[in-house]
């Protein structure tokens, strides 16, 4: 079916993540699972290209997700719940999960599920915060158990069975400016509220610093234009970790 809606607006690093997401999917048109979808940021542009699914489980996200991805793409399928909500058996070419993992107490019970998830042959694409050393106030605050070194990430997705994977770094250099003020507003003081649960605060992380309209997302998406280009020059520096690999055929 035919596009009708625009794309949902990105804040600055979810545009700098994109910008290598976009060049590691499938060209084809392919059957799409994305976990842990959130407001529908990356769904409503996943969507577009494929035939696409997603699962959430915060019902304030959800709402807003379903919404989005249908407006882009009314044959979508967005799902409230985890990724059992699916049925069992439920297989697909590409498995997606941005900025998810970290989230997760047990990754390598998460990435093992996952595993089930792709199709033989298929590929998982995931994204996560990177460095561990870089761990600060904002990760506390929206409920990161951990940043990712990247052979460690690569070390995970092989013992969870997956084949070939690779890894890319991006956000240098903007991304270290972007994360310093993002510190700032969860350090002492910092105008992001405190929340005792886990799971709160991963609620959270996909509420906060999301673009308030679409002019402030055109002006973003705008803004970031020549921070995306630059930072393909720096492959093997910056804050975040894009990762893939493919399941045994």
């Amino acid at each position: 079916m035919r596009p009708r809606g625009r794309p949902a607006p990105l804040p600055p690093n979810a545009w700098l993540r994109w910008d290598v997401v976009g060049r590691v999917l499938p060209r084809e048109r392919s059957r799409v699972l994305e976990i842990g979808c959130g407001r529908g940021a990356f769904g409503s542009r996943l969507a577009r290209r494929h035939d696409y699914t997603a699962v959430e489980p915060d019902p304030l996200a959800f709402a807003v997700a379903r919404e989005r991805v249908l407006d882009v793409a009314p044959g979508a399928r967005v799902v409230h719940g985890l990724a059992e909500a699916l049925g069992p058996g439920a297989t697909f070419d590409v498995v997606c999960a941005f900025e998810v993992l970290e989230h997760i107490e047990d990754d390598r019970a998460a990435l093992a599920e996952w595993f089930g998830l792709v199709r033989p042959g298929g590929r998982l694409v995931l994204s996560v915060p990177a460095w561990q050393d870089r761990y600060g106030p904002w990760d506390e605050a929206v409920g990161h158990y951990r940043r990712y070194e990247p052979g460690q990430l690569l070390g995970r997705l092989r013992a969870a069975g997956f084949e070939d994977p690779g890894v890319r770094l991006y956000g240098a250099p903007l991304g270290y400016l972007l994360e310093l003020a993002r510190d700032r507003l969860a350090g002492p003081g910092g105008p992001v509220s405190e929340e005792r649960t886990m799971e709160g605060r991963t609620a959270r992380s996909g509420r906060v610093l999301q673009p308030s309209s679409a002019v402030t997302g055109a002006v973003t998406a705008v803004g970031t234009w020549p921070f995306r280009i630059l930072q393909r020059a720096f492959p093997t520096h910056g804050t975040g970790l894009v990762a893939w690999a493919t399941r045994p055929g």
